[in-house]
């Protein structure tokens, strides 16, 4: 469904400035269902597993006018940049549709600690509304999670405004647990509630958002930086276990781990790599830049290339994901 969101973003765009779109599929594989359009064929495929948008002289020459490949580069840059956008969007949607049964939303303001909590002996004060941590923006208590993971000496710089005025408390210490390899801080206060109100539910839906696209991006910087390791990576085997291991709790949990899937889709569709509409961005801007596109055979080169090692990668992490599984 997701991929058919991403899809559906590219046809809305290219039909709206005017390419031709020869087919649009959901799935893959042996036709299920068919119906010719004016210029278009719809079709349902056997297997549910993605689908696609074709469009004239997407990936060749052609001489129709409606073709994308004679499209200016804004028009051809907007097409390619829908995708990941509706994906967005999607998300949007998603973390709005979580948030609707929930009668009141939490805040990053401390509200009381435990007993004894180290956080508030080397620092924190309840009404302290904690807005970074270790230099990184905090939106959400959702922020506040993800800052709090694989923390190897239990000790974070905290930003918090406290009276109307920014103070950074150094090294704030907490209690610490590990569990697979990773190590979690233990929270040791609580925060206040946030009164659900028209509002109140519009800005936490953007912050939540924010969150994730904070979250996902952080982390990808993170995996680089060497703070994760290969085992905190997953492919589609990994996911889809954990979205069982969910759906067997509540169907209702799908919905957040959906959001944050359709979002990281279309963040990861925007960065620069060959072979993803994000690689096709930077041919686009590179043309705007120079007035001038770069050779088709070499631009399909790269993301030949781009594709095969993604696929790879793809599928390096499935057998990880597949081992782990069996053995663990």
């Amino acid at each position: 469904m997701l991929i058919t969101i991403h899809e559906f973003g590219h046809f809305i765009a290219a039909k709206a400035l005017g390419v031709r779109v020869n087919e649009f599929a959901i799935g893959f594989g042996p036709t299920l269902f068919s119906i010719r359009g004016k210029e278009t064929k719809y079709m349902l495929k056997l297997f549910p597993l993605g689908g696609y948008c074709a469009m004239e002289g997407e990936d060749e020459e052609s001489g129709d006018t409606k073709a994308f490949c004679n499209k200016s580069a804004l028009k051809r840059f907007v097409i390619v940049a829908m995708g990941a956008i509706f994906n967005i969007i999607l998300g949007v949607i998603i973390v709005s549709i979580t948030l609707i049964p929930q009668k009141s939303f939490t805040s990053t303001v401390i509200a009381e600690f435990e007993p004894n909590a180290k956080s508030e002996q080397s620092g924190l004060a309840v009404n302290d509304k904690i807005i970074e941590v270790d230099g990184r923006r905090i939106y959400t208590t959702y922020d506040l999670s993800y800052s709090f993971t694989n923390v190897k000496d239990g000790k974070l710089d905290i930003t918090v405004l406290r009276d109307g005025e920014k103070k950074l408390l150094k090294d704030v210490s907490f209690a610490t647990e590990t569990e697979d390899d990773i190590k979690y801080i233990t929270l040791d206060f609580k925060v206040y509630g946030i009164k659900k109100t028209f509002l109140s539910f519009i800005k936490h839906t953007v912050n939540s958002t924010l969150s994730f696209c904070a979250v996902i991006w952080r982390s990808l910087f993170d995996l680089l930086a060497g703070k994760y390791g290969i085992s905190a990576i997953s492919g589609p085997v990994g996911v889809t276990a954990a979205i069982g291991n969910v759906a067997k709790q509540s169907l209702i949990n799908i919905l957040p781990i959906m959001a944050l899937i359709t979002i990281n889709l279309g963040l990861f569709n925007l960065l620069p790599i060959p072979a993803l509409d994000g690689g096709r961005l930077l041919f686009i801007l590179i043309e705007m830049i120079f007035r001038k596109p770069v050779p088709q055979k070499y631009e399909s080169l790269v993301h030949t290339v781009g594709f095969f090692i993604l696929i790879g990668f793809m599928l390096l992490i499935s057998a990880k994901d597949i081992w782990t599984l069996i053995f663990k």
